[in-house]
């Protein structure tokens, strides 16, 4: 007779508990989302995500510095402009609020952490889409594949490492890595938004960059019954050259997070989203939850489904919380 088997042998001690742990959460995995606001004279607070701010130019600076103190993985950013036009020419300007951030950046941190920058037209049209409308009020996929090559060029040059198309527009990716090539950026990488679902999570993210949209996006981000379409998405992201896929949000979408992982033989980055981060700040602010342990919590589950990057609001702060351990 085989001798009893007892799991909880190897949870005695958290010496024990280390020691055969499957999953792994360090810094180095973790992506600080940014907003930085033009014209903003301090950083404003974002009211549904706390502790959360548009930043000025100068506190991202800041801010940047102490997240690869921190040692997070990178940074991602997003520009929010004073300003909005039907074609989201502000995404264009090197003066732009993005662009300039990016160069600030760069400027700042060098190659010390990796440069990330949102490249979608959403923060930047009158209409809050992410792509230029045709007559009908519909999204011209073709014609705002021909931005997006133009943004994806003017965030290089002004310093990202890193572009992340989030528009899922069909053939993004490979306008993006056409454009750049032809610029001679060949050593840019291409993040892909492979799979991002037409959520009820992004409510807070829609505050945090001023957000024009009237309508939703459901013509374009992907249903979320759907999971056999998210490996499609994924698939030509990869045929079209991605460097890494991403899965938004994250915490609804663990499953695919895993299909995608088994599928791709590339990074696979998944992005803990505004409303994830807002339920669980206001649950642990009326008590009813222990936030740091629900933070750890969700992260590790995020890497335990999978992704090898995870783009988080408390990266900075997880970060110091790992460093300790």
């Amino acid at each position: 007779m085989f001798p009893e088997q007892r799991p909880r042998r190897l949870r005695r001690t958290p010496a024990l508990r280390r020691l055969v742990a499957e999953t792994s959460l360090e810094p180095r995995h973790l992506v600080l989302p940014m907003f930085v606001r033009e014209g903003a004279a301090e950083p404003i607070p974002i009211t549904s995500m706390p502790g959360v701010v548009q930043h000025t130019r100068d506190s991202l600076r800041k801010a940047v510095v102490e997240a690869v103190e921190a040692g997070v993985g990178g940074v991602m950013l997003f520009g929010v402009p004073l300003e909005h036009d039907a074609e989201g020419t502000g995404s264009l300007d090197p003066n732009g609020i993005l662009n300039a951030a990016l160069r600030d950046v760069r400027s700042e941190v060098g190659d010390s952490t990796v440069i990330m920058s949102d490249l979608c037209l959403d923060e930047f049209t009158d209409h809050g889409h992410c792509g230029v409308l045709d007559e009908h009020g519909d999204v011209d996929n073709d014609r705002t594949l021909r931005i997006y090559g133009e943004m994806g060029v003017a965030q290089v040059e002004a310093g990202a490492h890193v572009v992340g198309p989030s528009g899922m527009m069909d053939g993004q990716v490979a306008a993006i890595r056409a454009a750049l090539d032809r610029a001679g950026h060949q050593d840019a990488a291409v993040l892909a938004y492979a799979v991002k679902y037409a959520s009820a999570f992004y409510g807070p993210f829609r505050e945090a960059v001023d957000s024009q949209l009237k309508g939703d996006r459901k013509t374009y981000q992907q249903d979320s019954a759907n999971a056999r379409e998210a490996l499609l998405e994924a698939r030509l992201d990869l045929d079209e050259g991605a460097d890494m896929v991403m899965v938004k949000p994250a915490g609804a979408y663990l499953d695919v997070i895993r299909s995608v992982r088994d599928m791709a033989d590339v990074p696979v980055a998944a992005y803990q989203i505004s409303g994830e981060y807002a339920m669980i700040e206001a649950a642990a602010a009326n008590g009813w939850i222990d936030r740091d342990r629900a933070v750890l919590e969700t992260l590790t589950g995020i890497r335990r489904a999978g992704a090898d990057i995870v783009l988080t609001y408390w990266a900075v702060e997880a970060a110091g919380w790992l460093n300790q351990r």
